[in-house]
């Protein structure tokens, strides 16, 4: 007798809720990918990316008097079929914690808060015009300890301990103070300042906003790097704006970083088409100006589902 994909799917996911004691389990994901011609520096070529599309697990259990056990276990899949063999699938956001009225602690990986403090100021954050092209600081760290404090009157207090066992150097601090909501569904503002210490060699501070205006979606971030084992400081700003009308999303950020002598810089002009509230289908072009090294250009379309 043959069995239906959905009556298969559907035993799965009983049988794992039956065994995680009737706790609240989310399945999520995300698939992002591009047709693209890419210049790294060296002659462009075409090309379909993924852009860091993900799968994941995450939920809680109610532990009584206040206290919540949740989890979170994310793996990147690599669905342009370019990775290395056995490297297709790899690690993102994993952590248990406890969640209560002190706030929340998690152990595992996980962003930084200083990453985390970035809100949704880059928008082209996993394509081509990602800050990380040009700042350090983006960083998933193992071996880590994360606390953030409950809001009051919108500020929230976030640390981030990163053991040295994941660095083989001191260990690294990570500590961000947030303000308001970095979605802007709550509030029209958001503003975070956050400071790394020892972190993957590098000292940062970043100062984030983000608001909206007249329909715009406007964001800055201030950011200043200084690599440990030789003091060589980088400063850098970066500028966003976008605007939505019916269903399309007209977006635009510009990115700079002033090195020694060596000034770089990166703008993305880009749009967005909504299919649904789950997929939508959008353009970029992103181009780097990188001064004494190889400029880059990329132009891309492709489509976004969120599950």
């Amino acid at each position: 007798m043959k069995l239906s994909y959905s009556v298969i799917a559907t035993a799965l996911l009983s049988t794992f809720s039956i065994s995680a004691f009737a706790s609240d389990v989310n399945i999520y994901g995300k698939a992002n990918l591009t047709v693209q011609s890419s210049d790294d520096g060296e002659g462009s070529y075409t090309e379909v990316k993924s852009n860091a599309s993900r799968i994941g697990f995450k939920g809680g259990h109610d532990l009584g008097n206040d206290l919540e056990v949740i989890f979170k276990a994310e793996f990147q899949v690599d669905l342009d079929g370019d990775s290395e063999k056995g490297k297709s699938i790899t690690d993102r956001n994993q952590y248990i914690g406890l969640k209560g009225n002190f706030g929340e602690v998690l152990l595992g990986i996980n962003d930084t808060v200083l990453k985390q403090s970035q809100g949704k100021v880059d928008l082209f954050s996993d394509l081509n015009g990602d800050i990380k092209t040009l700042w350090k600081g983006e960083n998933r760290m193992s071996d880590t300890i994360t606390y953030k404090s409950p809001k009051v009157n919108g500020l929230q207090l976030g640390v981030t301990y990163i053991a040295e066992d994941a660095i083989d150097t001191e260990d690294g601090t990570s500590i961000a103070l947030f303000y308001g909501d970095s979605g802007l569904k709550k509030s029209t503002f958001y503003a975070a300042i956050a400071i790394d210490s020892e972190v993957k060699g590098y000292d940062t501070k970043r100062f984030t906003v983000q608001g909206k205006l007249a329909g715009f979606t406007l964001g800055a971030i201030a950011h200043t790097q200084e690599k440990v084992s030789n003091g060589n400081e980088v400063d850098g700003f970066l500028f966003s704006a976008k605007y939505g009308f019916d269903k399309i999303t007209i977006k635009a950020q510009l990115q700079t970083a002033e090195y020694d002598g060596d000034d770089r810089s990166g703008m993305t002009l880009g749009a967005d088409y909504a299919l649904a509230k789950s997929t939508k289908l959008f353009a970029y072009y992103t181009t780097f100006d990188m001064d004494s090294e190889a400029d880059q250009d990329y132009l891309a379309a492709g489509i976004e589902y969120k599950f």
